[in-house]
């Protein structure tokens, strides 16, 4: 540990993504863990929960045993409506304390359609324009301005990825986009059984929110920031394995533009990018390479139709999706490499 060592705490730390987060940070080089906080299980060692936690860390206590003069950073893995309460009420009387909240309470620039989405109001409104949205690679430079980071959705990460730099360059076309995506049942939380009730839950693949999903709204709100014109469906999945997310994204390029044009648009623009692998063209693949990793594979495959292309992207949701996008988030906030704790 470094004489700079980060002072950090994590809220919610029993949780999946709280459990991978803790582990994460357990063996970053410039992280000290100084409090574990949950409602329950008060008093118990984390590696309790997670077999795979070796370093012995703060036992599990409540939030309001912090001592937040001595605190950096506070990750937040709690259910949406409660990191807004916290960072409200910790803001400004803490002002060189900083957040990561891993929930949906920031990432929506418009208190009304959070509300909308989440169908309550927000109670943190005035701090939401002191917080920014973050995938790591499209925003990585402005993170510094900010205390409160908005760590994205899994579903969102996998599908801005490799959709954004191909707007931007405007490769593909705008409009019939059909985003497919299939996700491990650890993205609806470890209380999966009671959201879920459908017959046979560890055999079949289930197709959900076929309307409205809830990650919509940041991803529309992330695209309208480049065109107001781009049209897309978006349908999930849960299938049955514990983690990852394989988007299968349906669009068509852009008359005369080649395949393998799209591929190294995508290549360049990640270039600098330790977590994104594109693939040669036409390349099969699936969630296994990601798996336990903060990676996000891309392979864009021609179709039997001459302009019509898919793009698989695949992510760990628990981790790209959630704990070690915010790790890397942190990374950047404070000036270390983007990889440092997450190879």
């Amino acid at each position: 540990m470094t004489k700079n060592s980060i002072n950090v705490v994590v809220a919610g730390a029993t949780g999946y993504v709280g459990l991978d987060l803790v582990y994460l940070l357990s063996k970053h080089p410039h992280v000290n863990i100084s409090y574990l906080c949950a409602q329950k299980n008060l008093g118990k060692q984390i590696n309790f929960f997670d077999k795979r936690i070796k370093k012995k860390l703060p036992k599990i206590t409540k939030i309001n045993s912090v001592n937040w003069k001595k605190i950096d950073l506070l990750f937040l893995s709690l259910p949406n409506g409660e990191a807004q309460k916290l960072i409200k009420k910790l803001y400004k009387k803490y002002i060189n304390l900083k957040f990561i909240d891993l929930s949906a309470d920031f990432r929506l620039e418009n208190e009304f359609k959070y509300q909308n989405t989440y169908f309550k109001k927000h109670k943190a409104k005035k701090l939401i324009k002191k917080s920014i949205y973050s995938v790591p690679e499209l925003k990585g430079n402005n993170l510094k301005y900010f205390r409160i980071i908005a760590n994205p959705g899994c579903y969102p990460t996998s599908i801005q990825i490799p959709l954004i730099p191909l707007f931007k360059k405007k490769l593909i076309d705008f409009k019939n986009i059909t985003i497919d995506s299939k996700s491990g049942y650890s993205g609806a939380g470890k209380n999966y059984k009671s959201k879920f009730k459908f017959k046979n839950f560890y055999q079949s693949t289930y197709a959900y929110s076929v309307k409205n999903h809830r990650h919509i709204a940041e991803i529309d709100q992330e695209f309208k920031k480049i065109s107001k014109n781009i049209v897309y469906t978006f349908n999930p999945h849960l299938i049955p394995s514990f983690r990852g997310i394989l988007s299968s994204i349906y669009i068509n390029k852009k008359k005369n533009v080649p395949l393998n044009r799209i591929v190294k648009a995508l290549k360049s623009f990640y270039k600098n990018n330790y977590f994104i692998n594109v693939y040669k063209p036409n390349t099969q693949m699936g969630t296994g390479n990601v798996l336990n990793t903060n990676f996000c594979d891309i392979s864009v495959c021609q179709t039997r139709l001459k302009n019509k292309i898919v793009i698989f992207s695949a992510i760990d949701n628990l981790i790209k999706g959630a704990a070690g996008q915010a790790i890397q988030n942190m990374n950047l906030l404070y000036n270390l490499k983007e990889n440092s704790g997450l190879k």
